[in-house]
């Protein structure tokens, strides 16, 4: 008698556990101090993109220096978890096959240039996550001057497939084919 109490107790248990961490509400991810953001676009070849990042805001730091440090490191490029690239067709960035797919989009910052990364691990934690043996393609890119200072990191992509990252002062573009 006693060992059925004990099971029906650990039953219980486990049963009151599992219910109770499937009620634990979702995080609003929209109040974080660095929040979700989407780019889409689609050229005119018809290839869609998506560019799901975390927009990390400049708050009176310098890109390159306290955020985003030119040191010549992997950056996950954006906040809370890695930024995800996504293409619907085979394409090239910047010459560089790259087949459709999701990939994790790294970079490593510069102040003449940066390195874009597409990573095939689409959905690390975090920097800590990322493997170079991953690595599908690896593609430099000159940095330039934004038209206007921009707080929060922003992608954006136009008809003719150029993907651009906007950010404090600085412009960093590539290139999709």
């Amino acid at each position: 008698m006693k060992k059925i109490f004990v099971l029906s107790l650990i039953v219980t248990l486990f049963t009151s556990a599992t219910l109770f961490a499937q009620d634990k509400p979702k995080e609003d991810k929209s109040k974080r101090p660095s929040p979700p953001a989407i780019a889409k676009g689609t050229t005119k070849s018809g290839t869609a993109i998506t560019i799901d990042y975390s927009a990390p805001s400049v708050k009176g730091r310098t890109v390159g220096k306290e955020i985003a440090p030119f040191d010549g490191k992997v950056w996950r490029t954006g906040a809370n978890e890695a930024t995800i690239f996504e293409v619907g067709k085979d394409v090239t960035i910047d010459g560089k096959a790259l087949p459709a797919g999701k990939y994790s989009l790294h970079s490593i910052p510069g102040a003449q240039d940066w390195v874009w990364i597409f990573n095939k691990t689409a959905n690390p934690a975090g920097p800590y996550e990322y493997k170079e043996a991953a690595d599908v393609i690896r593609v430099n890119a000159k940095t330039g001057k934004a038209k206007s200072f921009v707080e929060k990191m922003t992608f954006t992509i136009d008809k003719s497939g150029k993907v651009v990252l906007e950010w404090g002062n600085i412009s960093v573009p590539f290139t999709v084919k």
